[in-house]
């Protein structure tokens, strides 16, 4: 078989993107015309090799950082005034 062309820090960046940032591995591929067994062999080679109870923190760790981005969406939303004409402030409904 032929010799490796990428440096094994163009390697390990690749490998970042996939387990760090969350991209997918064809995406990837694709974009640095690598083919995706490549990439997994990478990808086993040097990825971190993580403590068997890490997978649950991960997971846990994603679901707070998309609840937090939740809740500061909503935060956000709730400090803006509200768009309202002058006559509407001063105006007031009364239900019967």
């Amino acid at each position: 078989m032929g010799t490796s062309n990428f440096s094994d820090d163009f390697k390990r960046d690749a490998v970042a993107q996939i387990t760090e940032r969350g991209y997918p591995v064809a995406e990837i591929s694709k974009r640095l015309g690598v083919s995706t067994h490549s990439l997994y062999a990478w990808k086993k080679k040097f990825s971190k090799s993580p403590d068997p109870g890490e997978g649950d923190q991960a997971v846990e760790i994603r679901r707070l950082k998309q609840e937090l981005a939740r809740v500061t969406e909503e935060r956000d939303i709730l400090k803006r005034q509200p768009r309202t004409s002058p006559r509407m402030q001063s105006e007031v409904r009364v239900h019967r």
